[in-house]
Parts: structure tokens; C-alpha cells; sequence
């Protein structure tokens, strides 16, 4: 495959089938979820972040090693398994069958490349390079491809113009002798998860990293921007599940640090809103590791925004407490008065409290909130997947359950939830 064919795929509904479970597949599976793959991940074992998306049915996952006819009836496929033999498996399959696939070792042993790629303004820009034998003078391909893609997507978002475009062509020569490398950690918050709600500094520094430490609530839309000689650690937390250990967070920002790399740990929301980002800042600080903290945008505002749902409204709520719901009421370690919330009149923001719901509304209207006291439940925020469900604190139990909600979601309850807006299909 030394010239691609660039063409754009409506994979929308369609079956794609990704065989291996880590960190490439990682990357990659982001942009496949966001136009609408039907994906199905065939492996042994994945990375947490991978079975958090199987958790949440974003992706269905068959817990084996590749067969042969595993790709009969797909569109499209990818071979990112670290076993050479197995890829070429696959894309040999492939190439039988009619699919498309994109082997990650070996780019001229698939029938397809995935491009560097990236998205301004609902536009989609993708480079794709031709492939470069040994000893080339142009070093390798992924690299050349992200770098030119960096560079027009920062000239884009710049919103300079032509001035930026001729500046660049010199700056750019320049840039990494003249400019210092940045030193130590950035906590980035990445806000909801859409990558257009990160802040500009905060996508500027995931630009500039060299390690980037992210768990599953970052916007993974931005993954598939990082150059490839970008580290990528998988710091997935999930509920009940596989989770990267604080202790194990906090010494792997230290360790590349001062090895000399540049760390963006990327977490979803902002770092200090139940994020642990003072423990992550305290342990930089103690190991003599620079460290900056970039505010992101809450969840547990700008997902109910976004919804339509105003935490505060004249008239109606002058308070908004955001409070941690991953213990239940009753638990002795809570520290959480939910006898005095109960007795507010305003709004209350619960995140992290899918798995005990039914007990803290209970708990609310057992100490005195109107059990018709409105409740929505807002699954996926600012994602294409959202999903918002409302009902009230006596009913939302059972409504949460025969719905099916899974985290993340973000409830807020209060009679702000009655100022949302009526769509057609809203109710």
C-alpha cells in the first residue's frame, strides 16, 4: 500500500471488528465509537478503559483470541494485537473476504490505513502519507503525518488566518530548539467529554506532552490527535471493576517526570471536583516535581446545563450543593449530612451515585423532601450518546433500573429540573 486512496466511510450501524485489546486499539476506538461503528473487540484481555466502554455497551467484547472467520459479515477491521503472527492473520482474512483492514505493526501489510486525524468546527482533517522504505530521509510515516495534521489544526484554531499561516512557516522550524521543554505534570481538566469543552490551554499542553496519563472520563475524542511517539497510560477507574490504583497514578506522573518527560495527566471534568488532583499536586510536590493545575469544566455544571437544567433559577433554587454519591447514605465512612440536604429547598448534584440512587432518594424523602420532587438522571453528557431520563424521587429507583442507567451520569435533583425545556420527544 504505498499510495492510499483517502476516502471518508459511513461505518454508522455497520459492523467493525478490532482484534486486540491494548493501548493502540485504545486509541483508536474513540473515533470508530463517534460516527457510529457497530464494534465488536475481539481479545483475551483489555485495557480498563476497554472494558469500561464493554461495560457500558459501547462496544461488544468476546473475551478470546482470534479465529478465523471472525471478520465474516464486516465492513472494516483492524489487526492491533503486539503478535505479529495474528495480524497478519486477520488481515489475510481480511483480504479474503473483501474487508478493509488496518494492520497497526505493519502498515503495508493491511489494505488500509488509519490517517492522523482531527476535527475543527465539524470538520474532519485527516493526513495519511505514503509508506517510506528503510533508510529514508523522511523518517517514519505516523510521525511525519501527525505533524503536519498538529500543525493545521493549531493554525485553524488559532482563528489568525493567513498571518498565522505565514508566520508559521519559520516558528515552526524554530520552535522545539528555541522554545524550553515544559517541565514536570499538568493536571489538565478535560471537562465533560466532549473535546471542544477542553479549555485552549489545556489542548495545547495535551499537545506539548510526553506522556499523557488519562482515565476513562477524559475526552478520549482527543487520543487519536497525540503523536505517535506519545506515551499513553491507561488510568481507568472503574465502578467495581479494574482500576489503576492512586498510589500506582501518583508514582507514574513522579517517575517520568523526573526522567525528564513532560506528564499531562488528562482527567475528565476538573481535577479538584472529586478528581484527586490535590492528592496527584501534593505528591508531585513532595518528589520536587513542577507541577500546574488547569481548571476544567465541571461535569457537575456543564452536563446539566448543556441538558437544558439551570442549577439555580430566580424563584425557584438559590442554593446548589454538588455532593459524592459512591457511598450509600448509610455507610459510616459517608461524609455526607444527608439529614440536613434533605431539608434544602434547592438543588443538589450528585455524581458518582448511578449504583446507590434508589437509597439516596429514599433516604431524601425519608427526612423530609417532597418525594414529587423533580430528579433527572443525565447519562453520557455532552456526548453523542446522551441520554437524559427524569422522573421524580419517589419513582426514579425503579425508573433507573428499568431503564437500564450506567454510569457516568450525573443526577440532579431540585425543581430546576422543571425549568428543562419541552422538545418534541422530551415530554
Amino acid at each position: 500500500m504505498d499510495r492510499p486512496y483517502i476516502a471518508g466511510l459511513d461505518l454508522t450501524g455497520r459492523r467493525v471488528v478490532v482484534v486486540g485489546g491494548g493501548t493502540i486499539a485504545q486509541r483508536r476506538l474513540p473515533a470508530l465509537l463517534d460516527v457510529g461503528a457497530r464494534i465488536e473487540l475481539i481479545a483475551p484481555a483489555v485495557t480498563p478503559a476497554i472494558e469500561g466502554m464493554a461495560g457500558a455497551d459501547e462496544i461488544v467484547w468476546v473475551q478470546r483470541r482470534y479465529e478465523p472467520g471472525d471478520l465474516a459479515g464486516a465492513w472494516y477491521a483492524m489487526a492491533v494485537t503486539d503478535d505479529p503472527t495474528v495480524n497478519a492473520a486477520v488481515a489475510q482474512e481480511a483480504e479474503e473476504q473483501r474487508v478493509f483492514c488496518v494492520r497497526a505493526d505493519r502498515a503495508a501489510g493491511g489494505s488500509a490505513s488509519t490517517p492522523a486525524s482531527g476535527e475543527w468546527h465539524g470538520l474532519r482533517i485527516a493526513v495519511a502519507s505514503e509508506s517510506v522504505g528503510p533508510g529514508s530521509a523522511h523518517g517514519a510515516d505516523p510521525l511525519r503525518a501527525a505533524v503536519v495534521r498538529d500543525s493545521l489544526l493549531e493554525w485553524l484554531r488559532s482563528g489568525a488566518g493567513d498571518r498565522i499561516l505565514a508566520e508559521r512557516k519559520q516558528d515552526t522550524r524554530a520552535q522545539k530548539t528555541q522554545n524550553p521543554k515544559l517541565p514536570g505534570v499538568a493536571l489538565v481538566g478535560g471537562g465533560p467529554g466532549d473535546p471542544d469543552l477542553i479549555t485552549v490551554r489545556g489542548r495545547r499542553l495535551l499537545g506539548q506532552a510526553d506522556v499523557v496519563v488519562v482515565d476513562r472520563l477524559g475526552p478520549r475524542s482527543l487520543l487519536p490527535e497525540l503523536s505517535p511517539d506519545v506515551e499513553l497510560i491507561d488510568a481507568t477507574k472503574l465502578p467495581r471493576g479494574r482500576s489503576m490504583s492512586q498510589e500506582a497514578i501518583n508514582a507514574a506522573l513522579v517517575e517520568h517526570a523526573l526522567a525528564g518527560k513532560f506528564v499531562v495527566r488528562l482527567k475528565g471534568g476538573d481535577p479538584y471536583v472529586f478528581g484527586r488532583g490535590s492528592e496527584e499536586l501534593e505528591a508531585c510536590l513532595d518528589a520536587g516535581v513542577p507541577v500546574q493545575v488547569v481548571p476544567g469544566l465541571s461535569s457537575a455544571i456543564s452536563v446539566p446545563g448543556l441538558a437544558g437544567i439551570p442549577l439555580t433559577h430566580r424563584g425557584v433554587a438559590h442554593e446548589a450543593v454538588i455532593v459524592s454519591g459512591h457511598l450509600p447514605p448509610d455507610n459510616p465512612d459517608s461524609l455526607i449530612d444527608w439529614t440536613a440536604l434533605a431539608k434544602l429547598h434547592g438543588t443538589i448534584v450528585v455524581l458518582m451515585g448511578v449504583a446507590n440512587l434508589p437509597a439516596i432518594a429514599r433516604t431524601l424523602v425519608e427526612h423530609g423532601r417532597d418525594p414529587l420532587t423533580g430528579v433527572a438522571v443525565i447519562q453520557d453528557g455532552s456526548m453523542p450518546a446522551e441520554r437524559v431520563t427524569v422522573s421524580d424521587l419517589a419513582g426514579i429507583g425503579e425508573v433507573a433500573e428499568r431503564e437500564n442507567i450506567r454510569p457516568p451520569a450525573i443526577i440532579v435533583i431540585g425543581d430546576v429540573v422543571g425549568r428543562r425545556p419541552k422538545e418534541p420527544g422530551n415530554g
